[in-house]
């Protein structure tokens, strides 16, 4: 298909399409009807150039007209119950597993680099006397890290770790764009936890430190990798925007981030109750870090189960594809 010729042909209906929908005020009952039937043809003359022709610039374009008709046509969407259960069982493991590589990458390179870095400090005892006196640090590893856990009510303490750890999730996607910011964030996370790993094991409370941050942490760092990963993704959809203008790029991976960011909510909860209610409980070590990897497991089985169906029904995570799947049915 000639798409300069086929675009010429359709022209003066996409504009008056364009012009029905910018129209102030309420539409007459002639004017409505012109603009179904003007939404219906643009619709097909969209799915006909994605199957042949699919400009990226031409693509956006009616895809963008047409949200907009729609929109015209049959007011604002309200939420539904339907549509959180769409959100849960599509768009936010669809999500999730589209981005795997992103996350699964900053996983797998920030538990590398703790380990360095916590073998680093093991190996280097001298380094112990620019971080804290010998009394502050037998306090840390004798008293401080494990009452860390219950010295607050359980349900203050669950808010106050959810609070905490999703703000640092929403800054790793928040600032995603900027690339650097995000591995700023990661780095000083890890640099934490690898320096107090590295105290508790030369202290021999290697048992403790790994029995109450394994039952919650293997969740919660997850999830802040998860983030990191969606962050980063951007940066790159910037970097590199493949077929899409930059534009559209950055604002595609931002949508599909925006729904990452509200499921790690759920995600970043379900943590703060296992830190606040199982960490600290008088359960054995093995069942409080078995409630910690039976965690860990449902959400990878959540990912690469329905988010890997999701994904091969065409979902995409991006948080405004329910309106823009509306936008491209089959030609009648």
């Amino acid at each position: 298909m000639d798409l300069d010729a086929y675009v010429t042909a359709h022209a003066n209906e996409w504009l008056r399409l364009e012009a029905l929908v910018s129209q102030r005020g309420a539409l007459s009952g002639e004017e409505a009807d012109e603009l179904l039937d003007l939404y219906q043809r643009c619709a097909t003359h969209l799915s006909e150039i994605r199957s042949t022709t699919p400009e990226p610039a031409v693509v956006s374009q009616l895809s963008s007209l047409l949200a907009r008709a729609r929109s015209r046509a049959v007011g604002t969407r309200t939420m539904a119950w339907s549509d959180i259960g769409t959100f849960f069982v599509s768009t936010f493991p669809a999500a999730l597993y589209r981005t795997r590589r992103w996350w699964l990458v900053a996983m797998a390179v920030n538990i590398l680099v703790a380990f360095v870095v916590g073998w680093y400090f093991y190996v280097n005892p001298q380094f112990e006397s620019t971080l804290a006196t010998p009394a502050e640090i037998e306090q840390l590893v004798t008293h401080d890290f494990e009452s860390y856990y219950s010295e607050y009510a359980a349900g203050s303490f669950a808010f106050k770790v959810w609070t905490n750890n999703a703000w640092v999730s929403a800054l790793c996607i928040t600032f995603g764009v900027l690339g650097l910011p995000v591995l700023y964030l990661l780095w000083n996370n890890i640099l934490n936890l690898a320096i107090i790993g590295a105290l508790m094991w030369r202290y021999d409370r290697a048992s403790l430190f790994f029995g109450l941050i394994l039952p919650h942490g293997l969740l919660e760092l997850t999830a802040v990798f998860v983030a990191a990963g969606v962050g980063l993704r951007i940066f790159w959809a910037w970097i590199d925007p493949g077929p899409m203008s930059r534009v559209n790029a950055v604002a595609a991976q931002g949508r599909a981030a925006m729904s990452v960011a509200l499921g790690l909510i759920v995600v970043l909860f379900i943590s703060g109750v296992i830190e606040a209610f199982v960490t600290p409980s008088p359960l054995p070590t093995w069942a409080r870090i078995g409630i910690g990897v039976l965690a860990e497991a449902v959400f990878f089985t959540y990912v690469f189960t329905l988010g890997r169906y999701a994904a091969r029904r065409g979902h995409t995570g991006d948080v405004a594809q329910v309106d823009q799947g509306d936008v491209l049915p089959t030609v009648a």
